[in-house]
């Protein structure tokens, strides 16, 4: 396995593995309750009961029923690989009284940051679902921000989409310069920004369009537009993520919006909706080929308006947009 090549590299004589998307990506197998996949030179992966029959039946790795920390812990000895996702309680137990050296390390994360071309079918099937959802939902005045969320995932569902990759965001007028605000019962106004995505195989998309409607919103608008086409002219095999980030807040700040870019420019997105590396000022991670990042630059006019457009892009030897649906929207 490659990963054992890395241990090595690092170091590692046991990499322990608790994060179910860490599992799933290894064993092909997404656990419902607590499991242990213990990576050695004979990984296992260790389930209750209440999962076993289902990983039998679908794990790419030899299974076992899970055993108590104390006894886990007799097995293991040399450096144990730890996530840093590992909660601090876990931890706690799993080095009282231990005779063994641990190291954080994020060899699962840096794995799965390069797609194979089933990730990417995946990825692409997600991400069709939710624009098939998005086409068919009818942006009438007379609904709420919650209705449209509401049908938006309800339409994911009907298209084959386990669920929602995140909570869908609809924030229109003046809401929509909150960039995670929650639906609200509100009618809807202009403009209205939508964040949403779907989860197909366990794969997530994300997208955000938003719906703009006078000459204000269309100036602010096409900036954003301009900033994020210049982030994805950027992306290619080599190029920091920050320097990607640059190039979207650089065109913002030209124009005097600066401080009303709020966030970073984007993430890498595959089994969870946020990855690393993210597209920000202080990632300086090196986008590598196989890489999917979102590309989301927004201008938040506080007690106003905001708006925000995010694609999804593959890396080959340039950024290629996966998108279909137009940036622009006349609804």
């Amino acid at each position: 396995m490659k990963i054992i090549d890395q241990m090595q590299k690092e170091n590692i004589d046991t990499l322990l593995i608790l994060n179910p998307n860490n599992i799933n990506y290894l064993a092909r197998f997404m656990p419902s309750a607590a499991s242990i996949l213990v990576v050695k030179d004979e990984p296992v992966l260790l389930t209750n009961q209440m999962d076993m029959e289902d990983a039998l039946l679908n794990s790419k790795i030899p299974v076992e029923e899970l055993k108590p920390l104390k006894e886990l812990k007799k097995s293991l000895n040399g450096v144990i690989g730890l996530e840093s996702s590992m909660n601090i309680q876990t931890f706690e137990r799993l080095k009282k009284n231990a005779a063994f050296e641990t190291k954080i390390t994020g060899i699962v994360e840096q794995m799965r940051s390069v797609k194979t071309s089933e990730e990417l079918k995946n990825i692409e099937k997600a991400l069709e679902i939710a624009e098939k959802a998005f086409k068919s939902t009818e942006f009438d005045d007379s609904k709420t921000e919650n209705e449209i969320g509401a049908e938006i995932e309800y339409n994911m569902r009907l298209n084959g989409a386990k669920k929602a990759s995140f909570d869908t965001i609809v924030a229109s007028g003046k809401r929509s310069s909150l960039p995670h605000a929650d639906v609200s019962m509100n009618k809807l106004e202009r403009p209205i920004v939508i964040d949403w995505g779907a989860l197909y195989n366990n794969y997530c998309s994300d997208t955000t369009r938003t719906i703009i409607e006078t000459e204000r919103h269309e100036e602010i608008f096409d900036i954003v537009l301009e900033a994020q086409k210049s982030a994805i002219a950027v992306i290619k095999p080599g190029v920091k993520a920050c320097e990607v980030d640059k190039a979207a807040r650089d065109v913002i700040t030209e124009y005097g919006y600066g401080e009303s870019f709020i966030h970073s420019t984007g993430h890498s997105v595959g089994l969870e909706v946020h990855e690393s590396p993210s597209l920000s000022k202080r990632d300086e991670t090196v986008i590598e080929k196989g890489m999917v990042l979102t590309v989301e630059p927004g201008i938040y006019l506080k007690d106003d308006f905001g708006v925000r457009i995010e694609d999804m892009v593959y890396v080959t030897n340039k950024g290629h947009v996966l998108n279909k649906i137009d940036a622009k929207i006349n609804v």
